[in-house]
């Protein structure tokens, strides 16, 4: 594993260069070294906005219902466990990409687009204003790869068990988790062992030891890990939590977290806004760009992996 010190120089660059463009909406639309993000989705509304009335909206918040009520720490645990084991197949990391290609994820309100092109939107966009960090752009390239349990040879797992905003289970949901309202019919919801802020946690635990719900954000995760990436500490944090929105936007479960955690945020934070703000209709020529996250794919993981 390659050292990484984000207490470092690199750390404290991108606090200074994301100062004043974490508290205004607004700002946040033009990006860090210039990247120049639109102001509205695919469809046409602001980004991430649940209750805005598009084509989507509905289908959107039923998935939410179905992932509230499903996603029980035993479900977590019995997922982490069979998945855990790597013993689908194996295959590169672009060969992976290809095969997400055939997937929309109905979670997301902002996009319709097949994942390839978000993935390459997302790292192109990192590309352009942090040109230093390759292992920045890998992962923008692979953070999603995790999206592969839809496909029948992954199980075809539903999507309310791959996609959507993650969240911790034993312990109390926040209510600044999208369509909370669903929660009150999950199984953990009453339970006391599960539904105090602490759980089965203690404060300062560590996310590494807190069980997220379930999906291609936890996959992925033990993907890159047991296949022995050479990615920073960084890269896998993002991977895991990118998605986990009521720690990086409200703030929320911030009592479970230790000080690497900590270290890691500044740059999830950095991440998040162009894992969003890079959703668009502009396409990416795929055959142009290839060569380059091939070289990076190579440096950082095996050439093929257990998935």
């Amino acid at each position: 594993m390659i050292e990484f010190d984000v207490c470092g120089d690199s750390g404290d660059e991108i606090v200074e260069k994301n100062q004043g463009n974490e508290t205004e909406e607004e700002t946040e639309l033009v990006l860090d070294g210039g990247f120049v993000a639109l102001h509205t989705n695919s469809f046409g509304q602001t980004f991430r906005d649940y209750d805005a009335e598009s084509e989507r909206r509905r289908s959107v918040e039923e998935f939410y219902r179905t992932n509230h009520i499903g996603q029980t720490v035993d479900f977590v645990r019995k997922m982490r466990e069979e998945y855990g084991k790597l013993n689908r197949t194996e295959m590169s990391i672009w060969e992976c990409c290809e095969l997400l290609n055939e997937f929309i994820d109905e979670s997301d309100p902002d996009l319709d687009e097949p994942q390839l092109e978000h993935l390459l939107q997302t790292a192109e966009a990192i590309r352009k204003d942090y040109p230093d960090e390759d292992w920045l752009h890998l992962t923008g390239l692979i953070h999603d790869l995790g999206k592969v349990l839809l496909h029948p040879s992954f199980g075809e797992l539903p999507q309310w068990a791959v996609v959507g905003d993650t969240y911790p289970v034993g312990c109390a949901f926040d209510e600044s988790i999208v369509h909370y309202k669903y929660f009150k019919d999950n199984p953990d919801y009453n339970n006391p062992s599960y539904n105090s802020k602490y759980g089965i946690y203690t404060e300062g635990c560590g996310l590494d030891n807190v069980f997220m719900s379930w999906g291609h954000d936890d996959y992925m995760y033990l993907v890159a890990k047991e296949n022995q990436t050479t990615l920073p500490s960084a890269g896998l944090f993002i991977i895991r939590y990118h998605s986990f929105y009521a720690l990086h936007k409200s703030e929320a479960y911030k009592h479970l977290m230790n000080d690497e955690d900590k270290e890691n945020m500044k740059w999830l934070k950095v991440f998040n806004k162009y894992d969003l703000y890079s959703k668009s209709k502009v396409r990416i020529n795929v055959e142009e760009v290839k060569p380059y996250y091939l070289s990076l794919i190579n440096k950082y993981f095996p050439v093929k992996l257990k998935w």
